[in-house]
């Protein structure tokens, strides 16, 4: 049981430090970012793609390869 307690800690690390790194990157970008003001990324304005369409591609490829590096099936019984 120990074991498992200590896998589900991990796994909570993981995922609050993912979502960290997703907060500042959007923060950043949309916040932060001085982008020129008539910069255009497939019609959006590029604080917005790199903060909204861009970040949300990197976090899914990043959560994509926590689970299947850090996460693992336990028996919650």
């Amino acid at each position: 049981m120990r074991k498992n307690i200590s896998q589900i800690n991990k796994e909570a690390i993981i995922t609050v430090l993912l979502y960290a790194f997703y907060f500042c990157w959007w923060y950043y970008f949309a916040y932060i970012y001085k982008a020129e003001s008539n910069k255009f990324i497939l019609g959006l304005p590029s604080w917005f793609f790199y903060s909204c369409v861009l970040g949300l591609v990197v976090i899914n490829v990043l959560v994509f390869i926590a689970v299947k590096l850090f996460f693992k099936d336990i028996d919650l019984d």
